[in-house]
């Protein structure tokens, strides 16, 4: 079954200021994970036109770079302005090829205006400083410098607002950018592309280009004018790109995988808890790098715990994102079930017991779309997939845990070092957590922690540098030191 999406945007790659079709009129459907549908076509590039939007990249860096600072935050204002005078029909291209809630994709659009606005003053900021010398016949200065041209890639599950906190403190920075779409979700990015080419950003300073993922990526790697990648996306590939990257020495920035504890004490609400904690969990359906993956509950309320996150977490509508009265939508594949129904399974044959969902749901209007249940397991150990790898899909588990000694050395007991969580109202106990917790992002009564002006970015196996915040944009920027005999 095939319907169009209706928009007044052009979906198509953006290069050198111009919209374009692959080369070989190569195109890829996209399609909505919650009917099934085919929403639209777009252009399927290859890496031969990778390496040409490199090099107008490459051949625009000059003239970018030496606009003045108040002359690129000029244009990242109009971006955000125009960004934000489309956002209902960005988020509703968000909505149809990724899934998650309307107002979830109001939400994500909302946060990608923001992130140029922020980086549009930011700009302004980008500091050098004087080093008084041994001598009085020198002077040492220290200045910025534009890293170069930048590709930029990320995941699926927030295709524009991950792809604009690299894309907006790159070109605030003076660097040009190459991003890569992602192939299952591009429209609301190109959407994006859309604000950016109106908002009058130089021709040639923002590039669009779709594609095989490993070709692309292999360009990027391989082709000496691109000076920096920045990742979002799994841990795996983080790697393979560190390993690639290394023949160039070329600069990376990488935001990958996440296993995020949460850490509930006694002194809270129970039920204010639960409720909280199930509205983290299940947002977008736990497909978010920062989502809690491990519930960690006092033993002295574990029981109530359980009983009113699994009220809640049975309350929820499910049904297309679309829908106003739907609170979560459709994973965004089908392979995303498969993997639910696998980390189940496997708790499920270790002793873990399934208190709701763990399925799919039943039903006629469920016969397409690839919907999983919120599911909720108690009697989990850390042996369990479930405790092991990136859930990544709307699974609670939840354990237990005696005292802070305790909590401290489970949530850390993983190779990830994104995100984590703490409930408590006590202000020793949330001191401690802060200072012992392995991890770059830690929201202590906040669930939802990521802003524009926060440095945002994992520790161990969850990647390196940040975005987002002043590091974000010194993220883009050489530091050049100065001698200078007079």
């Amino acid at each position: 079954m095939r319907t169009e999406v209706r928009s007044e945007l052009t979906l198509k790659m953006y290069v050198s200021g111009q919209w374009r079709d692959a080369r070989s009129g190569e195109r890829v459907a996209v399609a909505n994970p919650a009917t099934e549908e085919v929403v639209a076509e777009v252009p399927y590039g290859s890496r031969r036109e990778c390496a040409e939007a490199i090099q107008i990249a490459h051949s625009a860096m000059k003239a970018w770079q030496q606009l003045s600072a108040y002359e690129r935050a000029a244009k990242l204002d109009k971006v955000a302005a125009l960004v934000r005078e489309r956002s209902e029909e960005l988020a509703r291209l968000l909505t149809m090829e990724v899934g998650k809630a309307l107002p979830e994709s109001r939400g994500e659009i909302e946060a990608s205006a923001a992130l140029f606005e922020w980086f549009a003053e930011e700009c302004k900021r980008a500091y050098g400083r004087t080093i008084p010398a041994t001598s009085t016949a020198k002077r040492h200065l220290v200045i910025k410098h534009p890293v170069g041209v930048c590709a930029t890639i990320s995941a699926w599950n927030f295709p524009v607002y991950l792809q604009a906190r690299k894309i907006a403190p790159a070109l605030a920075a003076g660097c040009t950018v190459v991003t890569r779409a992602a192939t299952q979700a591009p429209l609301a990015l190109m959407g994006l592309f859309n604000c950016i080419d109106e908002a009058g950003v130089m021709a040639g300073a923002a590039n669009l280009v779709t594609g095989k993922p490993v070709e692309l990526a292999d360009e990027f790697l391989s082709n000496p004018l691109c000076r920096k990648i920045s990742f979002t996306g799994s841990t795996d590939v983080g790697k393979e790109l560190m390993r690639k990257a290394a023949d160039q020495v070329k600069r990376l920035s990488l935001e990958l995988g996440g296993s995020a504890p949460f850490v509930v004490f006694p002194e809270v609400d129970v039920e204010d808890a639960a409720k909280r904690a199930v509205a983290a969990k299940f947002r977008n359906m736990g497909q978010v790098c920062i989502s809690p993956a491990r519930f960690y509950v006092h033993e002295a309320i574990y029981e109530p715990f359980v009983e009113h996150a699994v009220a809640f977490a049975s309350a929820l509508r499910l049904g297309n994102g679309l829908d106003p009265d739907v609170d979560a939508g459709p994973l965004f594949d089908r392979s995303r079930v498969e993997a639910m129904d696998k980390l189940v399974a496997d708790a499920v044959g270790r002793g873990g017991r399934v208190l709701c969902g763990g399925h799919s749901p039943r039903g006629d209007q469920f016969g397409k779309g690839s919907f999983y249940l919120p599911t909720v397991i108690v009697d989990v150990d850390g042996a369990m997939d479930l405790n092991c790898v990136e859930t990544f899909g709307p699974i609670m588990p939840i354990y237990r845990f005696r005292d802070t000694d305790e909590a401290i050395e489970k949530s850390n007991d993983t190779c990830f070092g994104l995100a984590a969580y703490v409930l408590t109202s006590d202000l020793g106990t949330a001191i401690r957590m802060a200072e012992s917790l392995e991890f770059g992002i830690i929201g202590i009564g906040d669930m939802t922690p990521a802003a524009a002006q926060c440095p945002f970015g994992g520790m161990k196996e969850s990647g390196l540098g940040r975005e987002c915040a002043a590091e974000g944009l010194d993220a883009y920027l050489e530091t050049k030191y100065v001698s200078l005999a007079v």
